[in-house]
């Protein structure tokens, strides 16, 4: 059973982001508010964690996972980007995107894409998410909570509880946040490719 911990949206109680945190160190998979929908967290380096966090959302290894990122410098420690990838992700950052790019060696490799080297990464600009991923002291290996079998992310932390309780360890309820995924644009490439768009505006960027 999931422990659930109801914080402000705006200025979040750090000492329930700190329970949430060592949760999360401990193995846990968590519900947290972001900037598009709720997504499921764990802690990027737990191979368990991971395999759980794949099977509750129902997807394989081909799969991205996505890693959140407190800022550009932490995300450049995990991704290669060159000047213009720079350049743009500084544009979109902190937001709702995601941006596909070539993995660095701090990517455990069972993580990035089998045949590709490649990993999810973002910026959100939730305030939530950006003090607990401040307290936890690294990124968090994430992917957009849609259950199986919907085609819309879960925006509500209540109906998050009564459907999958049982396989979370921790639900951080801020209300309900929008329920669009990120914009995700696959930059391992040397022209960007649109994959979905989801909240955020890649016209925005100039891009497409």
């Amino acid at each position: 059973m999931a422990q659930f911990f109801e914080v402000h949206p705006d200025n979040p109680q750090p000492r329930f982001l700190k329970q949430v945190a060592q949760i999360l160190h401990g193995g846990g998979i968590a519900a947290i508010p972001t900037d598009s929908s709720y997504a499921l967290v764990c802690h990027l380096d737990d191979k368990a964690a991971a395999e759980a966090l794949r099977r509750i959302r129902g997807v394989d290894d081909k799969h991205h996972l996505t890693l959140l990122c407190r800022d550009l410098s932490e995300l450049a420690s995990y991704a290669r980007v060159d000047n213009r990838q720079y350049r743009l992700l500084k544009m979109a950052t902190p937001g709702p995107f995601t941006f596909i790019l070539e993995a660095t060696k701090e990517v455990p490799r069972r993580l990035s894409h089998p045949s590709r080297r490649t990993i999810g990464l973002r910026v959100p600009d939730h305030r939530v998410t950006q003090d607990l991923l401040a307290i936890f002291g690294q990124p968090l290996l994430a992917t957009t909570l849609i259950a199986p079998g919907d085609s819309e992310p879960l925006n509500d932390a209540q109906e998050i509880s009564d459907r999958l309780d049982k396989q979370l360890q921790v639900i951080l309820d801020a209300g309900a946040c929008a329920r669009e995924p990120t914009t995700i644009i696959d930059m391992s490439h040397e022209n960007p490719e649109l994959l979905r768009q989801g909240r955020g505006n890649a016209a925005s960027l100039g891009l497409f």
